[in-house]
């Protein structure tokens, strides 16, 4: 018999009841760690006061409206997104996945308007996740994501990871955008290098390509800029966003440069929720920590100190794990035994983290995880190492 919640999930027996910055505290009261922050969702940490407070208020004022009136949380928090950005406008989601459907119709129709109705093609990337709507799996276009799911949606093109002769010979007269993560997330937490970023800009100014960037796990002061294509000293046309910037409450938003947006007048496109009083509430507390220039020198003074400790770890221990990938708070670990049962060995030792492709562990802890905190995440890690050995 089915079980009443849909089987979609293969759920670790472990039913968190409470969380405290970085902790999380089990119904049997036993407290972990969480390096995994709701996979790089609970940037401010577990029930963060300043979160609370904004949400608590405005839930005492407003919960919804509907976008068919002005809704003055939103409006503040597009403005403090377009001055912190490169975006002149924005448009906000419940989440990562519809934010990749309104960028993938933004560049659609971006050409639709601009007299070239057959630049529809997206290229994209192997080992890229963007969501699992239809448009998002026929834009990462694994098997993993796709099989079973056919017709896909046509438009997209499959590109080899850092393949550069594909990529030039993959542009024609139909390709209109290129859609990558600066940073994979689910494919294995894979850092674009800062030159090739460089060069998909200069290829798409050259060819008359819209970039978009999906900096939904990468975003949001993760690597240690407010958003990590700034490491590279470029800017996208299109950018999605999400995770991070609700600090655990559904928010998302495609940040645009005018140029991008030109088409989407009223009416092509909507969101009940999106948007929402509640959502940008969190949202503007968010990015009044997030941003600061302060907090961010403070991500990126900690994850160097995470990262030296891990090349530490994967010393001491070589046969479980191979090399530290990443930057910023988005760090993985590259196993040399199955992550799935590093990532066990883990909840064994109080310790959350999270699988991802490549046989990759994935490290996303709260941005505000403390030194004392890091270095009792690396004891764990350790004794979690040690177990696997001794089995």
């Amino acid at each position: 018999m089915i079980p009443s919640i849909l089987p979609t999930y293969n759920r670790a027996p472990l039913s968190f009841v409470r969380g405290e910055g970085a902790w999380l505290i089990e119904a049997d009261g036993r407290r972990f760690l969480d390096l995994g922050a709701g996979i790089a969702v609970n940037a401010l940490g577990h029930a963060h006061p300043g979160l609370v407070e904004a949400l608590t208020e405005q839930a005492g004022r407003l919960w919804h409206t509907s976008n068919l009136f002005h809704i003055p949380k939103q409006q503040e928090l597009a403005d403090r997104l377009v001055a912190e950005t490169f975006a002149d406008t924005v448009f906000f989601t419940n989440s990562g996945t519809e934010a990749c459907e309104l960028a993938i119709k933004m560049a659609r129709k971006h050409f639709h308007d601009a007299g070239q109705p057959g630049r529809t093609t997206i290229l994209t990337f192997e080992g890229a996740f963007h969501g699992r709507s239809s448009a998002a799996i026929a834009a990462a276009g694994s098997e993993k994501m796709t099989k079973g799911f056919e017709p896909l949606l046509p438009g997209f093109r499959h590109l080899p990871w850092g393949d550069h002769d594909a990529l030039h010979a993959a542009i024609d007269e139909t390709v209109g955008a290129i859609l990558i993560e600066p940073v994979q997330g689910e494919g294995g937490i894979r850092a674009l290098p800062d030159q090739c970023l460089k060069g998909l800009r200069a290829l798409c100014d050259a060819h008359g390509l819209l970039l978009i960037l999906d900096e939904v796990q990468c975003g949001m002061g993760r690597t240690g800029r407010l958003f990590a294509h700034e490491w590279a000293g470029v800017t996208p046309d299109i950018m999605m966003v999400a995770k991070g910037i609700g600090g655990g409450f559904p928010l998302g938003a495609v940040l645009a440069t005018e140029a991008a947006a030109a088409g989407m007048g009223a009416g092509t496109h909507g969101s009940t929720y999106g948007g929402n009083p509640l959502a940008c509430a969190v949202g503007c507390a968010v990015m009044a920590h997030v941003a600061d220039p302060d907090f961010l020198a403070g991500v990126r003074r900690k994850s160097a100190l995470l990262r030296q400790r891990l090349e530490g770890l994967v010393a001491a221990h070589p046969d479980v794990f191979e090399e530290v990938r990443g930057m910023g708070l988005m760090l993985g670990l590259k196993c040399r035994m199955p992550n799935t049962e590093v990532v066990q060995a883990g909840h064994d030792a109080l310790l959350i983290t999270v699988p991802a492709a490549d046989n990759v562990l994935r490290l996303l802890p709260p941005l505000t995880i403390t030194e004392a905190e890091i270095a009792e995440a690396l004891t764990r890690l350790d004794a979690a190492a040690t177990a696997l050995e001794t089995a």
